[in-house]
């Protein structure tokens, strides 16, 4: 691998694996909102919002991060009272008792309004803050923190949106392909890649720090529960399980506890990073092992991501585990074509699970994520794989996952506008 090569990818990983508080939906709609309120520099009297349909669906039902509260309105709210836009996806991390009150009398007198943006592409956040007759705009675009567009009353700041063509057609500086995933996890010197272990540091204080207490559906205290224990046993698989699920119960719950996200999404930073810390805990793996497993499953996820874009109807647990199956199935010793049985299991076991926005449940997908990892791995090392006459399934691994990620982008668009529906009509 050449070096051009080599710092291009380790610029492509910096970018997508970042701390988020939250749910990277809502908290992104914070930070477009702590943005325009910047750029007014006076007190924000009124809230004005659009979104896409995938930004919408995914910010509905999550809790948000220290407020006790669900959806948008308060992280709207709170981006135009205390956010710092250079936080980034940790906007809110300033966030005190007396700014909730504050954000909380903001919705309450319904001065914030959200509605839906019609064809645009399917990351898109415009948030126009005003006090009387002065107004401030920001929008981001296809990635979470990706300002297109600012504007002060009608002097107009910043203005990419030309740049931005149709989703999936934006065109990464480097397109990568599973030898050259492969290639960069086996071969990069340790100390250009053990920055990947801060995934694992962030991810797991989450993870123990949910245990502690009662979040969301508890589906990580449930696998170790009596139930769990009874049913279950006590496994590596269930090891896995209950810290990947606990940090999930813990984010989605709106809980104040960073994470590590991965290509947009914490979900997929912690379902990336937890399955394969823990079972390299429980073989006792060295540094360099767990150093090298996840930053096979962190960048096959960014992999995977880029063709499939940043929002779909596909769940993103889907993409993460398969990176997490790469991880453990290295990890039980497996080779580079053990693990592409490995992703081709994946694909031939879990694609098609829907993705109906973020909330306290996710934890569940997550779970199912994860164990299908873990089988998919087992399957791999003992030589077994879904064939090329079995469904969606292709001899290449990067064909196999093309096919994945067309059903998730393109297959499954009406099943993504029906989810909506469903979603915002409710009786």
């Amino acid at each position: 691998m050449d070096e051009k090569t080599k710092v291009q990818i380790l610029d492509l990983i910096h970018r997508e694996v970042i701390p988020a508080i939250g749910c990277t939906e809502p908290i992104a709609v914070a930070l477009a909102s702590a943005k325009a309120a910047e750029i007014l520099n006076k007190e924000v009297e009124q809230v004005d919002v659009l979104l896409s349909a995938n930004i919408l669906k995914n910010a509905m039902g999550v809790g948000i991060p220290g407020t006790g509260m669900v959806g948008l309105p308060i992280a709207i709210a709170l981006g135009a009272l205390i956010g710092k836009s250079d936080y980034g996806l940790e906007v809110l991390r300033d966030l005190t008792p007396s700014a909730l009150e504050k954000g909380r009398r903001m919705v309450e007198g319904q001065r914030i309004h959200v509605g839906l943006k019609e064809q645009v592409g399917k990351l898109y956040i415009e948030v126009v803050c005003r006090n009387g007759e002065e107004s401030a705009t920001a929008i981001i675009a296809h990635e979470h923190t990706h300002f297109v567009y600012l504007a002060h009353n009608n002097e107009v700041l910043k203005d990419e949106r030309r740049q931005i063509c149709k989703e999936g057609e934006e065109g990464e500086s480097l397109q990568l392909s599973f030898d050259l995933v492969y290639d960069f996890a086996m071969n990069m010197p340790l100390d250009e890649i053990r920055f990947i272990l801060e995934t694992a540091q962030l991810n797991k204080k989450a993870a123990e720090e949910s245990i502690k207490g009662q979040y969301g559906h508890t589906v990580g205290k449930t696998i170790s529960g009596s139930y769990g224990r009874k049913y279950l046993g006590d496994s590596s698989l269930t090891h896995m399980l209950r810290l990947t699920a606990s940090a999930c119960d813990a984010r989605m719950d709106g809980a104040m506890i960073p994470v590590m996200s991965n290509s947009g999404s914490g979900n997929q930073g912690i379902a990336a990073t937890l399955p394969v810390v823990s079972f390299a805990e429980d073989m006792n793996a060295s540094e360099e092992q767990l150093i090298r497993a996840l930053m096979l499953s962190h960048l096959m996820v960014i992999y995977i991501k880029q063709s499939l874009g940043r929002l779909s109807a596909l769940c993103g647990c889907v993409v993460a585990a398969t990176g997490a199956s790469c991880g453990i199935t290295w990890l039980m010793g497996g080779t580079k074509q053990q693990i592409t049985f490995a992703i081709k299991n994946m694909i031939g076991n879990i694609t098609g699970m829907i993705c109906d926005g973020a909330k306290p449940s996710c934890a569940m997908k997550v779970a199912s994520g994860v164990s299908t990892a873990m089988l998919s791995a087992m399957m791999a090392m003992e030589g077994k794989v879904v064939t090329q006459v079995e469904g969606i399934i292709d001899d290449d691994v990067d064909r196999s996952i093309r096919n994945l990620t067309s059903i998730g982008s393109k297959g499954m668009e009406a099943t993504d506008k029906l989810v909506l529906e469903i979603m915002t009509h409710k009786s």
